[in-house]
Formats: structure tokens, sequence, C-alpha cells
């Protein structure tokens, strides 16, 4: 297939959302912003984007009806609804049945470190010291959130980390991973949500015993979670990753029966891609492969789920080596070709694609990449119409780095990885899935870090020539107030 054209839309460079970052008491320059986007999602009706920031941020855009209408430059996009969190979210989870015509349901789940999960109204009317609604120029007072989810270790009372987190269709119950266990949480009745998870799935049968489960099951922090959509619209089977390069297969029809657990680090070496951890989990469109994305890798792994659970393929020449997340979505293949297509952000700001993913073995190199920005990708996600692509960029930098090498906010994840790979103890501090701790974003802003760019963008995408995305790109670069 021909490399599709690919034109520029939409973008915003302002990952702070409606209340600028206060740096020394002042709000800080667009063009030498000390906050970066770090992921962004769709909701479930494709209309809005939600793009969290470095800056503990979460900011809704909604985009506008005349989106892929002809215009000489790009559509600047402006938040509608900006959540300012208390600590770095190590995940989050939108709504499954979002509607933007229908405002209870636009509610997104987050995550963070030693506190409950919170649902959040996704367009959140700050509060004046009265409580009464206002619209201040500054960090509002946020409205307390709609609920709290509770993951403790009854041992202690401590709050377990919150690593991965999905709510999957039809919107019923929602999955929380941590270390060692998967929890399972009833939101089908609004009125009655209760906070203590409906069911707990030990990935390995004991912690306290000296050999970990003695290989049984599959131990460390459950990093990564995927719902498997089946024909019915409804989860099947839940996948699960660690940090210690374990995949899993629960189903959730059976009280979350294991399916199968294996390691991945065999097949990684053997078809030479590295990796330090699993990142991300994401089903084919047809629920019969897995593509597993790991943190620092060079590809991307492919299995197939029918029955072997064997290492399939295995997508080459992504520039992946960094600790920071680069997520990756797929979409079905055309007939023509056949698969399904992934669609992975790179270290250098270029997106890899490959289509024809699952008709052949072994080694797949790109079907094609462009440049879509000038710093590493966090996320690539695909919109539901196969039509139109979100990506958002951004890293931290020494000022004195002269390698060009990037410091994120990703970077304590290693170091949870091997004290759990040594341990597997459940602590409150390992496995964070975004990695981020309030220490070091709040204390980003008198470090020696630089965001030499960052930026959200919109992209059509159609049949034809390419158009010349260079041109589109300097369109980002004007300052945005």
């Amino acid at each position: 297939m021909d490399k599709p054209s690919l034109n520029l839309v939409a973008l915003s460079r302002n990952p702070d959302g409606s209340y600028p970052v206060q740096v020394n008491g002042q709000s800080s320059d667009p063009r030498n912003r000390e906050s970066f986007f770090k992921s962004v999602q769709w909701s479930a009706d494709g209309t809005a984007l939600f793009a969290s920031s470095s800056a503990n941020r979460i900011c809704t855009f909604v985009l506008p009806e005349t989106l892929l209408e002809p215009r000489e430059e790009p559509t600047r996009l402006k938040a509608q609804g900006t959540l300012v969190l208390g600590e770095s979210t190590s995940a989050i989870a939108p709504c499954p049945y979002f509607a933007l015509e229908n405002p209870s349901t636009q509610v997104i789940l987050t995550a963070s470190n030693d506190h409950p999960i919170h649902l959040h109204y996704a367009f959140p009317q700050p509060l004046s010291s009265d409580g009464s609604d206002t619209t201040p120029t500054s960090s509002p007072t946020q409205p307390p959130p709609l609920s709290s989810f509770r993951l403790i270790k009854h041992e202690t009372e401590a709050y377990l980390p919150i690593t991965s987190l999905i709510w999957p269709a039809p919107g019923t119950h929602f999955i929380a991973g941590t270390t060692n266990r998967i929890a399972i949480y009833d939101v089908s009745r609004p009125d009655a949500m209760k906070s203590e998870p409906l069911l707990t799935i030990a990935t390995i049968p004991s912690t306290r015993h000296l050999s970990k489960g003695n290989g049984i099951g599959m131990r460390g922090t459950v990093s990564a979670l995927a719902a498997q959509v089946r024909e019915q619209g409804d989860a099947g089977l839940v996948a699960a990753g660690t940090w210690t390069r374990h995949l899993g297969l629960y189903d959730l029809q059976r009280a979350g029966a294991c399916v199968a657990t294996w390691g991945i680090a065999d097949a990684a070496v053997e078809a030479g891609v590295g990796g330090r951890g699993v990142m991300q989990i994401v089903w084919s469109p047809c629920g019969r492969y897995l593509v597993v994305n790991e943190r620092g890798a060079s590809g991307l792994l492919v299995y197939d789920l029918r029955g072997t659970n064997k290492l399939l393929a295995h997508l080459t020449g992504r520039d992946g080596d960094t600790n920071q997340r680069l997520s990756c979505d797929v979409f079905p293949g055309i007939e023509s070709v056949g698969g399904f297509e992934v669609w992975a952000g790179m270290k250098n700001g270029g997106v890899a694609v490959w289509e024809g993913v699952g008709n052949q073995e072994g080694a797949a190199a790109p079907s094609w990449d462009w440049k879509a920005h000038e710093s590493s990708i966090g996320s690539t996600a695909m919109h539901m119409s196969g039509s139109v692509l979100a990506t958002c960029s951004g890293s931290w930098k020494l000022a004195d780095d002269d390698d060009g090498t990037a410091t994120t906010d990703s970077s304590d994840e290693s170091s949870s990885e091997e004290s759990e790979a040594d341990s597997g103890s459940e602590t409150s501090s390992s496995g964070s899935s975004s990695g981020s701790s309030s220490a070091s974003s709040s204390s980003s802003f008198n470090s020696p870090f630089i965001v030499e760019e960052t930026s959200l963008k919109i992209w059509s995408i159609g049949p034809g020539k390419p158009l010349d995305t260079n041109s589109s790109i300097e369109y980002a670069e004007k300052p945005e107030r």
C-alpha cells in the first residue's frame, strides 16, 4: 500500500490547559515551557481528546465540527476542561460510554501513588473560597472527586500503588493493576458504588513465601492491562503485563480465572529488540493477537493467542531506546492488505506504521514512517474512523546535555523494576506506570531541565500523494498564548 497523505489540521502547544503553571510567581512562557504532554486518548464517541501533562494536569479538548474542512493553517485547540491534580497521575481511564451530549457520562478515572482511585468530571467547574463557581486566572480550587475507590494492603493499611488502569466497555466495571494483584471494581450502580474491590485476583499464589510463588503465576507489578473486546461488545479476556517481563491472560467471565502466563524476555532476546519491562499491551482488532510494547525496546512483539501463545512476529525499525513511555495504537487493515495496522511513536519524533501485521512471521520492517514532531512522541492514538490521528510529544532534557539524551519523569521505572525483580515485595513505591513522582514534578522548575518542544497534533489521513509535513510543523512553532 502506498503512503497516504498526511495533513496537520489542528494543534496545541499548551499542556497546562486553562491554568498556566507558575514559575517564580510568573506564568511560564509557552515558547520555553517546563511541562509537556505525556499521553493522549480519544473519548469513546470520538469527539474529544484527553491529554495528560507532566504538570499534573488532564486537559480535555473538544474537537470542532469543522476539523477536516480546508484551511490555510491548522486550527488552534484550546482545552475546554482542565483537571488539576494534587499529585502526578500514574494512569487515567476515560468513561467507555462518554457522550458529548450527555454530561453524566463525561467522567474520568485517575490513579496516583498513595491515594485512592478518583472519579472526576472531565469538565470541572472550579470553586472559589466560598464554594461558588468561578473562573479564576490562576490555578483554582478543584471540586472534590465524585467518588473514590481504595486498594489497600491490609497488613499495613497502606495504599497499594495503582500502576495500570482500564475501564472497558460496557462500563459496568473497571480494572486496576498493582503489585502481584489485579483488582476489579463495580461501577454499574452510580447511586451505590462501593469503594472496595468487587474481586481481587492474585497473580502469584503467595507473597509471604520466600519463593514468591515458586515459579507459579506472574510475579511482579502489573504495569499494563488490556481488555479483549468481543463481538457482543463486552470484555472477554484481560491481558496483563509486568515490569518483570511476564504476560498473563485472565477470564473475567470465570471470576478472573488465570488462563495462561508466560515470560517474554527470551523472545525479546531472540528477536533482538531488547526491552526493560512491559509498558503497554494492545489487542488486535480481531482479538487474536497481542501487541507487546516494552520500555526501551527497538521493536514491538506480536503474539498469536489462538491456543499456543507463541511469538508470531516482531516489528523492527523503531527508535525507542528511552525510559519515556512511547505508546502505540492499532487499526484494522484494508481488505487488499489484510491483517491490521500498528502505529507507534518514536524517540526521534517520527511515527512508524506497520501494515498487514498478522500475515507474516518473523521480523517486519515499517511499511512507512514520517516526521511528526521534534521530540519524543509519548502517544499515538487513532480515531475510530481511521481518518484522523492524534499524536503528542515532549520530554525533559538537561540544559547542558549536548548529546540530546532526554531525561523524563519515567526514569524512576528502571529502579522500580530492578528492585522488584530482586524482592517482589508489595511496597507503596514500586512500579509506577508513568514512573513520575510529585517530588520530581514539583522540583522540575528548580532543576536544569528544559523542554525544547511539546505539542499535541491532529492529523488527517487520506489517499493520494503525501503532503510535506515539514511545512505543517512550522505552524506549530508559532507562540501560543
